[in-house]
């Protein structure tokens, strides 16, 4: 069994869940570099992606294939090690292990054994997303991967319209386009949304825009959705019923042209609003403004 310096980890035997560059191999920490070249095995998603890595470093410890497909099988076996005084790390083919990825159910397991269990800060792509989109961070709400048929898509951003916090999906080339487009017939054609894609590789790029006009942009350039992508999207403003002086000018001008109704309806379509929310703020500034003007008369 390998010895851990206690001043490095402060164990010997324990369950590390260590990140690992999402990138730029640079962003990994002395930590993780001590526990992976000093623990008994490494749990791995796929041995030739984090070959990469360990060779990068010159680490040659043991590894162990945990994956989606065999965690029931493999977790026993890594719970006997860890038992047995041994230790393990866990890593994720790239970022923070668990997030969006295998891995839970081990530490689940560790938990109700009383198997003490390390987690180490690193990289994350969502966080690194999140942190550069210049949306707010002081909430914000992790939904991983959309469902990739249409109709549970549709309901899962349909459950996420009024959502306040900003949320964070990720999102692959063959699918985004649809993604986009969802999103559109959901939160309407004004919502911002932020693409952060390639993050911390030679052609990472962080663009925003409302997200009809994303759609657009991508679709002039279909090499702006290469790599690996993360969408963070804005909460709705609209949640403790705030119209922004931009939705209620549109409103105004459709209203000066169409019924109060018609109005509120052609809005939700383009911003993602509520139509009732509108149609009663509409009624309600216009009466206010009546009654200012009758009181200036007098």
């Amino acid at each position: 069994m390998k010895k851990i310096s206690s001043s490095e980890t402060n164990c010997v035997s324990a369950l590390y869940i260590v990140p690992t560059p999402i990138g730029n191999l640079k962003d990994i920490t002395y930590r993780a570099l001590s526990v992976l070249r000093q623990v008994d095995y490494i749990a791995v998603e796929d041995t030739r992606r984090t070959r990469i890595l360990l060779n990068f470093f010159s680490i040659r410890t043991s590894l162990y294939v945990l994956h989606q497909y065999n965690e029931y099988k493999k977790i026993p076996i890594l719970i006997s090690k860890l038992q047995a005084g041994l230790s393990v790390a866990v890593v994720s083919d790239a970022g923070t292990p668990l997030i969006n990825d295998p891995g839970y159910r081990l530490v689940q397991c560790c938990q109700k054994l009383k198997i003490k269990v390390i987690p180490l800060p690193g990289p994350c792509a969502a966080i690194t997303a999140l942190c550069g989109s210049g949306l707010p961070t002081d909430r914000f709400c992790f939904e991983g991967f959309l469902p990739h048929k249409h109709r549970l898509r549709i309901n899962r951003l349909q459950a996420l319209l009024e959502e306040p916090r900003t949320l964070i999906f990720y999102d692959v080339k063959h699918r985004i386009m649809d993604t986009l487009k969802d999103m559109i017939s959901i939160f309407g054609l004004e919502r911002y949304v932020v693409l952060a894609r390639e993050l911390t590789k030679i052609w990472e790029s962080i663009y925003g825009a409302p997200v009809g006009q994303l759609l657009s942009w991508i679709q002039r350039d279909s090499s702006r959705i290469q790599g690996e992508m993360v969408l963070v999207v804005a909460g709705n403003c609209l949640k403790n019923h705030e119209l922004s002086p931009k939705i209620f000018h549109v409103m105004n001008l459709l209203a000066s042209e169409l019924p109060v109704k018609k109005a509120a309806t052609l809005v939700e379509y383009i911003y993602g609003v509520r139509k009732n929310i509108l149609y009663k703020k509409y009624l309600s500034k216009r009466l206010n403004k009546i009654v200012d003007q009758n009181i200036n008369i007098d």
